[in-house]
């Protein structure tokens, strides 16, 4: 199980957000390429990384924080936020990102984003973000009518890389990893699922690692590694024995 410290970008700085709330954003730095060479120090080969301007202006705001990023960092990156059109997701891919994180535009345009997914085979991640069970968007700014599950299987036959699955409700705020949820979800659907939210320690790295032959491929962490309640290496290792 592949472990992803995250990187969410805001007017260029290293922040996290409770619940997704851009007025309860905490900053733990003003070098995300700083940031990206510590990971990757401590063994990380992956890295998940937001836009969270991006995500809710529907275009991307930190392009020179991403690019600096890339340009340091030795592993893979997997970029999110307001990645909506053609020419973003070739941009990107051109740069060299390894995959793309879609969210609004799998609810609103599920057609493109099977269109790049069959285009980009392994490339696209598609983002299903849940508020009580159903999907959010818009930098979870709105909550749909659409359950959790029904938006994944939309997805079951387009060759997307992977589902990132976040409970909302536990995002950056350290109150555990929604497993339930995220292992119901691998279970229903062909697509692995990465679990994102609420991660608080290693318990939840080793539990989700046990639920890897359910289709749990990695998990995302933040507040817990800025905080020092969980160390990356440890993680790293031990989602390895999963």
């Amino acid at each position: 199980m592949i472990v992803f410290p995250a990187i969410d970008l805001k007017k260029g700085e290293v922040v996290r957000l409770a619940e997704g709330d851009m007025a309860r954003a905490t900053v733990y730095g003003d070098n995300p390429a700083a940031q990206a060479m510590l990971f990757a120090a401590a063994g990380s080969q992956h890295l998940h990384v937001v836009d969270l301007d991006g995500s809710f202006a529907g275009r991307t705001e930190n392009r020179a924080a991403v690019e600096a990023i890339l340009a340091e960092f030795p592993g893979h990156v997997q970029l999110g936020g307001g990645i909506r059109t053609r020419e973003a997701v070739e941009g990107w891919f051109d740069l060299g990102v390894a995959r793309l994180v879609m969210g609004s535009a799998a609810l609103k345009d599920p057609q493109f984003v099977k269109d790049m997914a069959r285009e980009f085979p392994g490339g696209i991640v598609v983002a299903v973000d849940a508020r009580d069970g159903m999907v959010a968007t818009e930098g979870w700014a709105e909550v749909s009518d659409v359950p959790v599950a029904d938006l994944a299987r939309r997805f079951e036959d387009a060759g997307v890389a992977s589902l990132l699955f976040t409970d909302i409700g536990r995002d950056g705020l350290l109150k555990g990893c929604n497993i339930d949820a995220t292992v119901e979800l691998a279970r229903s659907v062909d697509i692995p699922v990465i679990a994102s939210g609420g991660v608080k320690g290693l318990d939840d790295i080793h539990i989700l690692s046990l639920h890897a032959k359910d289709g749990i491929e990695g998990v995302i962490t933040g507040r817990a590694l800025y905080e020092g309640k969980l160390d990356l290496a440890a993680a790293i290792a031990m989602g390895a024995r999963g």
